[in-house]
């Protein structure tokens, strides 16, 4: 086996690391040699002896041609010592000791034998695209060593790697190894696209330019799709070049894969190639790469409700991924297709931050984990999304109430489909039309966008599935997944029913012509003349979204008899208390519900007390104006006073703790009022006072008053508002009312001062002060000054500290 790859000076370090520690992080660059040299030097460790390694790849192209590479390296077949296994597709035998697999079969072997008997180590590939599946697989893997494998290798390697947020899952202490690539200098051009030219003309264009430099060798042109590159393959083909061009994309048999990664014979080879050509098996003789600066991603689209491939441009390191290639072995240039100022992003942000989260909340409650935040991630998953995720899957009848997977959601689970699809097929065996599920998941998970009518494309499918093979493939093995075979003819009858299951949230109830309100609760519309535009119901399978309200280009009509045998609970009345601004009290009916859809209401001639207290509470947490009166909010001060100093044996009386709790200290008072007016009388303070014991109610009046009796013998009333912003209670009273105060008053025995605001004859501020004997010294002799010709029939004595305090307007006479 060669040594000139500049990962073999690693390969005895990575093996040291492995033999003691059971995590490790590898940083190769493109060209070093790590999907190659890395798990075959592994398979001799002793810790792997007798068992597999599982190299997990991103895309199928690069599982299947690094398989048969390192099958190579060893004179030997795929499917002996090295095989691979993707879905639909696998080659391993008895002797296999290293599987090439992709992301979700990990994570389908992960759920199958969480132990993963015979299985040393797991190595994640390319980890720098962090795919939602590749996240989720090392979530699992290392769930699996901190609890029951702690002999279980992971190796996580990539040319581009956040360290830092990898530590921060795998420890801080991992060992990190770096390696640097092979690479010969590389020439950039930018030749942006002219006029109004697709890009596969673009790229035939910069073809002729490259192939006239007499240093280029085999060119690598790397398209978004599939159809893009057939089109510039028919155009080479075509072309007077003396080129062999060669397609590589993952729809393509494995012989044909590696005929486009075979050395050259005579003629100069053009390989147009997806994305997978950017960071795989290196392609010997390539020294151009034409970049057509985009790349197909899943992304969730909220249109359709499901994960899809879109095409958008690609980022920086990815481009200077692409354009490395070029100098993998030789000297080369690079012609990207879009202009030197086009601004690119930094780097791909992780899948889980942007895909419906759906499927990964069916896994880890498939897995056990009720709360997926609960796993280690590189990323932790947002919040929203999972909260979305979940009340997807209850929609859908897949999870259970305590968190884990109802009997649908366990068997919906193993289909490896989407959730809305996987509910749609489980569900299709009820209404005896799995056949037909089969061919609209197989449809509805494909690439090609359908446009208008459903029941065409399926039945354009259906009469000549030759003409739609990848289709026709996917449709024969959800078949063989769910143990039937397809007839020559199927029965469109269930359509409607089956695109109920897969998107009950997307049931559309008519509110005007071409207008619709959709079950969670968002309007929809069709344009007024489509022949659907004045259906009563339909499913709307495809939305696109706007400003205000949201466009259906793909719906199903379907009958409220199937709305309600698919889900029986729509036909259960439920009684329904709420609040009437219009008539200002409580009202009651009973309604049929699919979601925010009301197919049916009838009046209540009597309404239930607890619907009733329920409706006029939640009436009350939306007017917290009419609870938290101004007893209230001293009631609140005073509180927050003591449970500042003592929480454990005072409550938390705060608004937001108080309207969230009504159920609880209110209710009771409420019960058989139905009107406003008649809340409004409540005393809500001593609603409040009674929730506290006798003793603690006694207790609150000693070391809060509600009112402190001046000099003057006047009972003052003491603010304690402030108390629920952490500052002291305020006592407001004339100046002369205070003479004779030797110091501050006080209330929690003393623990807190009270801020006085000392007052004119007039009631305006003189003096805002804690230091009420320092005010006496310090501050009234001026005050004295001031207000003596001012106000001459008050008393200002002086010696505050000695005089009788008064609240009269009239000086005494001396």
């Amino acid at each position: 086996m060669s040594t000139s790859l500049p990962i073999e000076q690693h390969l005895n370090q990575i093996r040291s690391v492995l033999a003691s520690q059971n995590r490790l992080i590898l940083v190769a660059q493109p060209g070093a040699g790590k999907t190659t040299r890395v798990p075959l030097t592994l398979l001799s460790c002793a810790w792997a002896q007798g068992q597999k390694l599982l190299l997990l790849e991103p895309r199928r192209v690069a599982a299947k041609l690094a398989a048969t590479f390192m099958a190579a390296q060893l004179n030997e077949q795929v499917g002996e010592t090295v095989g691979y296994r993707m879905r639909g597709d696998s080659q391993t035998g008895r002797k296999t000791r290293l599987e090439v697999v992709t992301q979700g079969v990990l994570i389908r072997m992960l759920q199958d034998d969480p132990l993963l008997e015979g299985v040393a180590g797991i190595i994640f590939d390319e980890f720098h695209e962090r795919s939602l599946e590749a996240d989720l697989g090392l979530a699992l893997a290392l769930d699996v060593q901190e609890s029951v494998r702690d002999d279980l290798r992971l190796l996580v390697m990539s040319a581009t790697l956040d360290v830092t947020a990898l530590k921060r899952v795998l420890g801080s202490d991992i060992a990190v190894i770096e390696s640097e690539g092979r690479a010969f200098p590389v020439e950039t051009h930018y030749r942006p696209p002219l006029g109004e030219a697709s890009l596969s003309d673009t790229a035939l264009r910069v073809l002729h330019e490259a192939l006239i430099r007499p240093e280029s060798q085999d060119v690598l042109i790397i398209l978004p799709g599939v159809a893009d590159i057939a089109q510039l393959v028919d155009a080479v083909e075509e072309s007077p070049l003396d080129v062999e061009v060669h397609p590589l994309h993952g729809r393509l048999p494995l012989e044909l894969q590696q005929a486009a990664m075979r050395p050259r014979a005579e003629r100069r080879r053009v390989i147009v190639s997806t994305a997978i050509a950017e960071s795989s098996v290196t392609i010997d003789g390539v020294n151009v790469v034409i970049d057509a600066g985009f790349e197909r991603v899943p992304l969730f689209n909220p249109s359709t409700g499901l994960t899809k491939l879109t095409t958008r441009r690609v980022n920086k390191a990815s481009a200077d991924q692409r354009r490395g290639r070029a100098g993998r072995q030789q000297p080369g240039v690079c012609y990207r297709l879009w202009a030197a100022e086009q601004p690119l992003v930094g780097y791909a942000e992780p899948e889980i931050l942007q895909a419906d989260l759906s499927n990964l909340v069916l896994e880890t409650a498939l897995w056990g984990v009720h709360e997926p935040r609960a796993l280690s991630w590189v990323t932790s998953p947002p919040e929203g999304a999972l909260r979305s995720a979940q009340a997807l899957l209850d929609q859908l009848r897949l999870r259970a109430p305590g968190g884990g997977l109802t009997q649908l959601g366990r068997q919906s689970a193993a289909l490896a489909l989407e959730p809305r699809l996987a509910a749609m097929l489980v569900g299709a065996k009820a209404l005896q039309a799995i056949p037909l599920a089969c061919a609209l998941a197989a449809l509805m998970e494909g690439r090609e966008r359908v446009q208008g009518s459903l029941r065409d494309a399926l039945t354009q499918r259906l009469q000549k599935p030759s003409a739609f093979s990848q289709w026709h493939q996917q449709t024969q093995r959800l078949a063989r997944s769910m143990d039937v075979s397809m007839p020559r003819v199927v029965d469109l009858g269930a359509l409607s029913a089956l695109l109920c299951l897969a998107y009950p949230d997307r049931v559309a109830q008519r509110i005007g012509i071409g207008r619709f309100k959709l079950a969670n609760g968002k309007t929809a519309t069709l344009p007024e003349r489509h022949p659907f535009a004045q259906h009563d119901w339909l499913v709307a399978v495809a939305i696109e979204s706007a400003t205000s309200e949201a466009r259906i280009y793909v719906a199903e009509p379907i009958t409220i008899t199937t709305l309600v045998q698919l889900y029986p609970d729509t036909g259960r009345w439920e009684e329904c208390v709420g609040w009437s601004e219009e008539q200002g009290k409580l009202v009651g009916e009973a309604v049929q519900r699919h979601g925010e859809l009301v197919l049916a209401v009838r009046p209540l001639p009597q309404l239930s007390a607890e619907a009733m207290e329920k409706a006029l509470l939640e009436a009350l947490k939306q007017r917290p104006q009419l609870v938290i009166t101004e007893d209230v909010r001293q009631l609140q001060g005073r509180m927050a006073l003591l449970s500042r100093l003592w929480p454990e044996q005072w409550p938390d009386w705060s608004e937001a703790v108080l309207m969230g709790t009504l159920e609880t200290w209110l209710a009771p008072y409420v019960a058989g009022l139905t009107r406003m007016a008649q809340v409004e009388r409540l005393p809500f303070h001593s609603c409040l006072m009674n929730t506290l014991a006798w003793e603690q109610q006694q207790q609150l009046e000693r070391l809060v008053p509600s009112v402190i009796t001046a000099p003057s013998g006047r009972a003052i009333n003491v603010d304690y508002a402030p108390c629920q912003v952490e500052q002291a209670p305020v006592l407001a009273l004339k100046l002369q009312e205070a003479f004779g105060w030797q110091s501050t008053p006080t209330v929690v025995d003393g623990r807190v001062s009270i801020i006085l605001h000392l007052l004119s004859p007039a009631r305006r501020p003189l003096q805002v002060t804690q230091d009420l004997k320092s005010f006496w010294i310090n501050g009234y002799p001026e005050v004295r000054k001031e207000m003596r010709g001012r106000y001459p029939k008050h008393p200002w004595p002086e010696d505050p500290l000695t005089a009788q305090a008064t609240a009269s307007t009239k000086r005494r006479h001396e």
